[in-house]
């Protein structure tokens, strides 16, 4: 009996979660179960083609290529730097009183969002449990500096409709310290109870390498990754440190000598604009305290 052989069909879509070896690709409003051809370097939020081979049920398929990137966050450990999501828009630094979030934290996430060509925004989170106008002063500071930001309460979903616009047709990931509502923000943007990623066996309990890409109605893209909480800027140069604090770069192209170190140097233009409050103190601190944490 003759039986027809299944043409194998390339498709490109999405990769929705990421595993060691396996990841899952949506392709249009179908997911697939994918093995990974070859030695590909891949993370969640790529753009792949996926090819169904014949053997594999209608579910199933293979990654064969990988799209090229608009963006990506990265990693660096022993001088190896490492992608651990891809095709970011936007970079959303949650801040709270308590826990406690320190201005380097957040200046540190905006330097690596502007040298990752991913717009960095702030969002002070928790406005349930502050008094009113906890957040004036800091949000002072970083409009000054054009970084957008949104106050607003996660848990209760206070707010989020000027978040839900600013955040529609791209894709977010939020960083900030445990205990932020990193979670909490994600399940009330997208309806889904966002669950510590745990898996138990006879060992314990053990933390997955599991990453994810949610998207809601209001054709909102979060990323969830467990790798995230590593990245730290190691992998940046002093120049690009530079680049992460705008008004300290514009003012160091004054500087009389181009070596200069902007640390009580002879005619350095970042040293007059602090003591004149062109620059914040709090940024020339985190700006010197960064430059130190790669040197």
């Amino acid at each position: 009996m003759y039986f027809e052989a299944k043409m194998s069909k390339v498709q490109t879509g999405q990769i929705i979660e990421f595993y060691s070896n396996t990841c899952k690709v949506l392709v249009t409003n179908k997911e697939y179960k994918c093995q990974i051809q070859g030695r590909i370097d891949l993370v969640v939020g790529d753009l792949v083609e996926i090819e169904q081979k014949e053997e594999l049920d209608n579910s199933q398929a293979v990654v064969i290529r990988r799209l090229k990137r608009n963006t990506a966050l990265f990693k660096a450990k022993e001088n190896i730097k490492k992608a651990v999501a891809a095709n970011i828009s936007h970079i959303g630094i949650l801040v709270t009183i308590n826990p406690k979030t320190n201005l380097e934290f957040i200046d540190k996430w905006i330097t690596i969002g502007i040298n990752s060509k991913i717009q960095p925004f702030i969002i002070f989170n928790k406005i349930d449990s502050v008094p009113k106008g906890a957040f004036d002063e800091m949000r002072k500071l970083y409009k000054k500096i054009h970084i957008p930001s949104f106050v607003i309460s996660a848990k209760y979903k206070t707010n989020l409709e000027n978040l839900i616009s600013y955040l529609s047709k791209q894709t977010s990931i939020f960083v900030g310290n445990s205990g932020a509502g990193k979670s909490t923000l994600t399940s009330s943007l997208t309806g889904k109870e966002i669950l510590s990623k745990s898996l138990s066996n006879n060992q314990g309990v053990h933390t997955t390498s599991i990453s994810t890409l949610y998207e809601t109605v209001n054709m909102i893209k979060v990323i969830d990754s467990p790798g995230i909480r590593d990245i730290d800027i190691n992998y940046l140069t002093n120049d690009q440190i530079l680049l992460g604090f705008r008004e300290i770069y514009y003012l160091s192209r004054k500087c009389s000598f181009p070596n200069c170190g902007h640390d009580n140097d002879k005619g350095c233009a970042v040293i007059d604009g602090l003591k004149n409050d062109e620059i914040q103190q709090s940024r020339y601190n985190n700006f010197m305290a960064l430059k130190k944490r790669i040197n």
